[in-house]
C-alpha cells in the first residue's frame, strides 16, 4: 500500500468517526429564530388520553404548552421526568399546559395498562397523549426521547430541546413566554 492509499483510507476512516460520533448524541435544540419558527402541529392518532381529556392544540391558544415526548422505560426520560413534573406544578396555574407524549420504543409499552401503570408509580399529574402510532412524533419531526418543545400563545414552536439537561434554561424560556401578552381574540 503507496503512501497516498494510507493517506485516503486515513482520511475517509476519519471522517466516519466523526460522522459516527455526531450521531450519537442528540443536538441541542434551544430557541428557534423567528423566520425559523412554524406553527405547532396538531396531536395525531393519539389512541388514549391519560389524565386529561382529548387535547388540541388549537383550543390551547393563549397558553403556553410544553409538548415532552418519553416512554416510560427511558432512563433519560426517567432522568428528565422530575423536571418536567415540576414545571406542571409550578406553572399551570400560570397558562403551562404540560402534555406528555408517550411515544412507546417497545411493543410491550404500547399497553395502555403499563403507561397507566407508570403514570401511577411515577406520580404523573399532567396530560399524557399516548402516541403509539408514532403520528404526533413524525407531525413534530421528532427523533429523540426525551424531547421537549415549547409553544409559544401564538401556537409557534419557539423553542426545543433534546434529551437532558438545559433545564435551567428550558424553565427561563417557559417563564418568557408566560410573560408575554396573549394574543387577541385568546
Amino acid at each position: 500500500m503507496n503512501i497516498r492509499t494510507s493517506a485516503s483510507l486515513f482520511a475517509v476512516a476519519l471522517a466516519a468517526s466523526f460522522a459516527a460520533l455526531s450521531f450519537a448524541s442528540p443536538p441541542q435544540g434551544g430557541n428557534i429564530p423567528v423566520a425559523g419558527q412554524q406553527p405547532a402541529p396538531e396531536f395525531r392518532d393519539i389512541e388514549k388520553w391519560l389524565n386529561s381529556q382529548p387535547l388540541k392544540l388549537e383550543e390551547l391558544r393563549g397558553k403556553v404548552v410544553l409538548v415532552d415526548f418519553w416512554t416510560y422505560t427511558c432512563i433519560n426520560c426517567l432522568n428528565h421526568l422530575p423536571y418536567v413534573k415540576d414545571w406542571h406544578a409550578k406553572y399551570k396555574d400560570s397558562g403551562l399546559v404540560v402534555v406528555g407524549v408517550h411515544t412507546p420504543e417497545f411493543a410491550y409499552e404500547k399497553s395502555t395498562k403499563n403507561v397507566q401503570d407508570a403514570i401511577k408509580k411515577l406520580g404523573i399529574q399532567h396530560a399524557v397523549a399516548q402516541d403509539n402510532n408514532y403520528a404526533t412524533w413524525k407531525a413534530f419531526g421528532n427523533q429523540y426521547w426525551p424531547a421537549v418543545y415549547l409553544i409559544d400563545k401564538q401556537g409557534r414552536i419557539v423553542y426545543s430541546h433534546f434529551g437532558e439537561g438545559r433545564y435551567g434554561a428550558t424553565e427561563k424560556k417557559i417563564q418568557d413566554l408566560l410573560a408575554q401578552p396573549s394574543p387577541t381574540g385568546s
